[in-house]
């Protein structure tokens, strides 16, 4: 199972900007990381390819890589 892009952004915003729902301990907290998912290529580049192929290489498949890197290229503010 993966997550969808709405979740894929509500987790990110909370790291990002803070929880949102205002309940858990990152309320109000604006960490302000830059958010990547593994799939994207800044990140996929600096893996062994090897280990990436054997760890991500089947969910990179079904998933939907040009919506999930615009999206958190727009958490990012990029």
């Amino acid at each position: 199972m993966h997550l969808k892009p709405k979740l894929l952004v509500s987790a990110a915003e909370t790291v990002t900007a803070g929880d949102p729902t205002f309940a858990g301990p990152l309320a109000g907290v604006a960490l302000n990381l830059a958010v990547y998912h593994i799939v994207e290529e800044e990140i996929k580049s600096q893996i062994d390819e090897a280990i990436y192929e054997d760890q991500v290489g089947m969910m990179e498949m079904v998933l939907d890589i040009d919506e999930i890197t615009s999206e958190m290229k727009d958490v990012r503010g990029e």
